[in-house]
């Protein structure tokens, strides 16, 4: 296995790169740039991702620990199977792509934007996601017991199987559609409006 340890990537393009199975220790990848790229099987730790920006990007079955995502940005990129663990999102934008199985337990997501973004499956258990952003996100199935969705923006979104006694959603935004299959959830039969 492959180890970069301690090197300042800083700014670098990494368009169309690929890594399988490296490890990156206390890299510096702030305002890196990075189209096209792929990480298959990769570890980083504390690795800096400040204000970086990924495009149709894939990190397969990848692991982060301890790393910093701050107002980091990625579009229509892949992160299926990986894990995340101590790490910072604070203003972290995702904009469509498949976040599938991704593990963002307990995770500290508040004031993160997700849009558009597949998140089947995900287990977001007791994930803090107060005033976050999950917009026409698909997270049907997702592991949400314990969650803080307060005063988030969950309009458009999937909650296909969430179980409103284990989330907590207060002051959370939700359209009809989405009011309705959280009554049905909860147990109440809904009628439509006598004409």
């Amino acid at each position: 296995m492959e180890i970069i340890r301690g090197e300042d990537w800083y700014g670098r393009d990494l368009d169309g790169a690929e890594f399988d199975g490296v490890e990156f220790i206390d890299v510096d990848m702030t305002e890196l740039r990075a189209t096209g790229a792929a990480f298959t099987g990769c570890t980083f730790r504390t690795v800096r991702f400040n204000v970086a920006e990924f495009t149709d990007a894939a990190f397969s079955n990848c692991t982060f620990q301890g790393c910093n995502f701050f107002d980091a940005t990625f579009v229509r990129c892949k992160l299926t199977g990986s894990s995340f663990t101590g790490c910072d999102f604070a203003l972290l934008k995702v904009e469509g792509g498949n976040w599938s199985f991704v593990d963002l337990s307990g995770a500290e997501l508040r004031g993160a934007g997700f849009t558009g973004v597949r998140l089947r499956e995900a287990d977001l258990t007791r994930a803090r996601c107060a005033e976050a952003v999950f917009a026409g996100c698909d997270l049907s199935a997702a592991a949400l017991a314990g969650a803080d969705f307060s005063a988030a923006d969950l309009t458009g979104s999937d909650l296909t199987g969430v179980d409103p006694e284990g989330v907590l959603l207060r002051g959370a935004t939700i359209d009809v559609r989405q009011a309705v299959t959280l009554a049905e959830a909860s147990g109440m039969i809904v009628v439509p409006t006598p004409a």
